[in-house]
């Protein structure tokens, strides 16, 4: 896997190179592209350099031990620290899902189970509420709909990092991803007057912030036809092929404007409202998307499509994808999530790596 390595080391120093140039820095978009890509190379730089700075400190120490055996020791302390350098630069060249960096709308909803269900999704959102303070993040309850006991039967809250993700990889979306999917409860419920355990559920759905889609239009993908104007106007409207109709060949997009003098005035008007089309299909484009995604966390909210579950009687908490269980759970609700969220985050890692290996 390192081969590729090299590569990205040349582009990190192209990049290093560029931000540099004050002229870079005029188109801030532009800029701002190039940080976050240069931002993602320089732990893997730094990673790289450092194993094989070590590899190279393995080869001395040998040569050293051979006229002194007292080496030898350095050389398994060194060996050791390749191990772990490998393994850490193995995970960095991991392919990234690009929208780790988002922020997201979690959104937690009640299901099978009645006022319980509704119930357990408030304890939900407050154990995401308490989280999101123990790690720095923001939250705002955007729209919630309340059951008669206290309970939610909906409630949607946008979480963000403040000032934004502190290193590439390490927004919100990285971590509360894992947390879409049903969730199941078992405990006695407060209704209960027997004292039964009961089953319940409330889905959690998760999506990463929508951003205003960026598009780049190729002068080559545009057909661009003058003709005559129809309409009325001055002496020289309705006489000279001043009208313009652009289409945009790979959408079949077309904008077409004639109320101008002039056939560039016509032509630039009629680009403006090409690029407001071709970026509101682009933008309705990625909304379905993020709805296609959300939908497909939470199939329907019944306890059959279980990704964790929260038993009360044992305080045991489950995740069924990891394996991960700890007997925690009243800490769990309280915020402490990192070790579950953590089992998630490592069993991707894992997929991510073997499915890497196995296409190089």
């Amino acid at each position: 896997m390192f081969e590729a390595v090299e590569e990205l080391l040349s582009e990190h120093a192209v990049l290093e190179e560029r931000l540099a140039d004050p002229a870079v820095h005029a188109d801030q978009g532009e800029a701002r592209k190039l940080s976050k890509r240069y931002a993602e190379l320089t732990p893997i730089t730094a990673a790289y350099r450092a194993w094989r700075q070590t590899g190279e400190d393995i080869e001395t120490a040998r040569e050293l031990a051979a006229d002194d055996p007292d080496f030898y020791a350095e050389i398994k302390q060194l060996e050791l620290l390749r191990d772990k350098l490998t393994e850490d630069l193995r995970l960095l060249l991991v392919p990234r899902d690009p929208n780790d960096d988002k922020d997201v709308l979690l959104e937690v909803k009640a299901g099978e189970g009645g006022e319980e269900s509704a119930l357990f999704a408030g304890d939900l959102l407050r154990m995401y509420l308490r989280y999101a303070e123990k790690v720095g993040w923001k939250t705002e309850i955007i729209d919630a709909n309340e059951s008669d006991l206290g309970g939610y039967k909906d409630v949607q809250v946008a979480v963000k990092a403040r000032g934004g993700a502190t290193e590439p990889g390490q927004g919100v979306w990285a971590r509360l991803k894992y947390e879409g999917g049903v969730h199941r409860v078992q405990r006695v419920p407060a209704t209960e007057s027997q004292g039964r355990i009961h089953t319940s559920a409330a889905g959690v759905l998760v999506t990463p912030e929508a951003e205003d889609v960026e598009i780049e239009i190729n002068a080559n993908d545009l057909r661009i036809d003058v003709y005559r104007s129809s309409g009325p106007g001055g002496q020289s409207v309705n006489t000279t092929d001043s009208a313009v109709r652009i289409t945009h060949i790979p959408t079949g997009i077309v904008s077409s404007c004639q109320n101008q003098k002039s056939q560039l005035q016509n032509k630039e008007q009629a680009m403006r409202i090409l690029r407001s089309r071709i970026l509101a299909a682009a933008q309705e484009e990625a909304d379905q998307e993020a709805s296609d995604a959300r939908r497909s966390q939470v199939r329907s909210v019944d306890r059959s499509e279980r990704i964790r579950t929260y038993n009360f009687p044992e305080n045991r908490i489950s995740d069924h994808r990891t394996g991960f269980k700890a007997y925690n759970l009243d800490q769990v609700l309280s915020g402490e999530l990192d070790p579950i969220i953590q089992s998630a985050v490592d069993a991707d890692a894992a997929a991510r790596l073997e499915a890497a290996a196995h296409n190089n």
